[in-house]
């Protein structure tokens, strides 16, 4: 007997998929705005419900000095996200009885048997909880001062500074801890690291635009990586590297499309990579960390993460060049991902911020009281102000803010259509009436915002190239 869904049920789904799709393409115009406020080189995400792509965008350059346009085929360095795909493969190798997760690290690399890391265990090393030094007193291979460690320098550092704290006696971030996971998963698989979570991860996904480490073959499909920006200089562009032994903690690369592809197999009750229980296990907060009052938890490869009462998992990341964040709400099933190719470009604030958009348009899905205005942006001297239909529900948001989502306003619109912003307590002008001035075809000229006129964001942008920007906004003058 085949189940079926009510009408009901039927309504309520798309209901939540058209909400989704109206905060994605309310999502790809803030990208563009904050990317051009912040001089990002480029930008480069994607959102999926229910594993369903609802935006693929690219905005921007992949390269700034060769001025190529980047696309949604570029290729990121996704860097920490790797530790995702590495706690995943050491899932599967439990799940297969290859491995325990109390397994101590000597077990697997017996390199360490006389050494301070020896009783280490694999769930320490995934949670973070090992006490293991973070990238080595050397590091500058992270500035490229120096090749990535190799296998030898890995087990060197281990042996000679790896202990820099006693198991679970802090939450202490290492990529060497889980370039020894790489490791493990190579002793405990028979196969190299690349190898087996092409086999175990791409492969079952259909992940084609993903993989390991970096690849000189294909390196004209890689985005170029761009420094941070400097009071009088330019950006300049840096190379990509092979990151060799600490692959599994930060060689990754993907596109957003294909993170969110991957990163949506993670919700419970999808089987494709892992059971229930491992998934519970990874997404579970091992770690609570207080960072000067900012609590950020970590599980087993995976960074937990509340935002507006809502529990997202995922992963960020930060290679040379390429900063890359993407989320998963499991329990509604929406996974975003935004890549950034400059050091200081933007991405954990988009990602999070786009989250919140979603959580908005869902939110106000069962509305039905729309205002009769065009989706459109409007700026004024004091500022700008996009018009977003999310939901059932028309909102006012601010596209510098970090959070849009934060600060939007509900437009409220009574039975004669009458607009009004909205009826609370507050600083501005909270209950008074929203005015529309229409040219003869119904076009917006302008709007009235508390009080003040606000013009199409082109013409006012036109305007303020002029020497006297009042000859044309003829409410305004400098």
């Amino acid at each position: 007997m085949t189940a079926t869904s009510s009408p009901l049920e039927d309504d309520t789904a798309t209901r939540r998929r058209r909400a989704v799709e109206d905060a994605a393409r309310y999502a790809a115009r803030w990208f563009a705005f904050l990317g051009a406020a912040r001089e990002v080189p480029g930008i480069q995400a994607a959102i999926r419900i229910d594993g369903e792509l609802v935006l693929d965008f690219a905005w921007g350059a992949a390269d700034l000095a060769a001025e190529t346009p980047l696309t949604t085929e570029h290729l990121f360095r996704i860097a920490s996200h790797s530790k995702t795909f590495t706690a995943t493969a050491v899932l599967q190798l439990a799940e297969q009885g290859r491995l325990r997760l109390d397994d101590a690290v000597s077990t697997w690399v017996p390199e360490l048997a006389d050494t301070d890391l020896s009783a280490v265990t694999v769930r320490e090393l995934l949670a973070h909880q090992g006490g293991v030094v973070r990238d080595g007193r050397d590091a500058d291979y992270w500035q490229r001062g120096d090749a990535f460690p190799d296998r030898a320098r890995v087990i060197d550092i281990c042996r000679s500074e790896g202990k820099v704290f006693a198991r679970n006696e802090h939450f202490k971030y290492s990529n060497i801890a889980y370039g020894l996971l790489g490791l493990v998963i190579e002793a405990a698989s028979g196969l190299d690291y690349g190898t087996f979570t092409r086999e175990g991860i791409c492969a079952p996904l259909g992940l084609v635009r993903s993989g390991s480490e970096w690849e000189p073959a294909r390196d004209d499909e890689f985005a170029a990586g761009h420094t941070g920006r400097l009071p009088g200089r330019e950006r300049r562009r840096i190379s990509h590297v092979d990151t060799r032994a600490l692959a599994a903690a930060t060689g990754w690369y993907s596109t957003a499309a294909e993170a969110t592809a991957y990163i949506s197999a993670h919700r419970l009750g999808d089987d494709r990579l892992l059971g229930d229980d491992s998934k519970r296990q990874a997404q579970h907060a091992h770690s609570r960390i207080d960072l000067d009052g900012s609590i950020r938890e970590y599980g087993l490869g995976f960074e937990i993460h509340t935002v507006g009462g809502r529990r997202l998992v995922g992963h960020s990341g930060g290679y040379p060049g390429h900063i890359t964040r993407t989320w998963l709400d499991p329990e509604d099933g929406i996974a975003v991902s935004v890549f950034t190719n400059a050091i200081d470009g933007p991405a954990d604030v988009l990602a999070t911020g786009a989250m919140a958009l979603v959580r908005l348009a869902l939110e106000n899905a069962d509305a039905d009281r729309r205002a009769d205005l065009a989706e459109d942006r409007f700026a004024s001297l004091w500022s700008v102000l996009d018009v977003a239909h999310l939901g059932g529900a028309t909102f006012a948001l601010h596209p510098v803010a970090d959070d849009p989502a934060r600060s939007a306003e509900k437009v409220e619109v009574d039975e004669s259509g009458t607009m009004r912003q909205p009826s609370r307590d507050g600083f501005g002008a909270t209950g008074e009436p929203i005015e529309v001035a229409r040219d003869a075809a119904g076009g917006v000229e302008s709007i009235s915002w508390s009080g003040m006129t606000m013009w199409p964001y082109a013409v006012f942008a036109q305007a303020m190239a002029l020497p006297e920007p009042g000859s044309v906004l003829e409410r305004m003058s400098l």
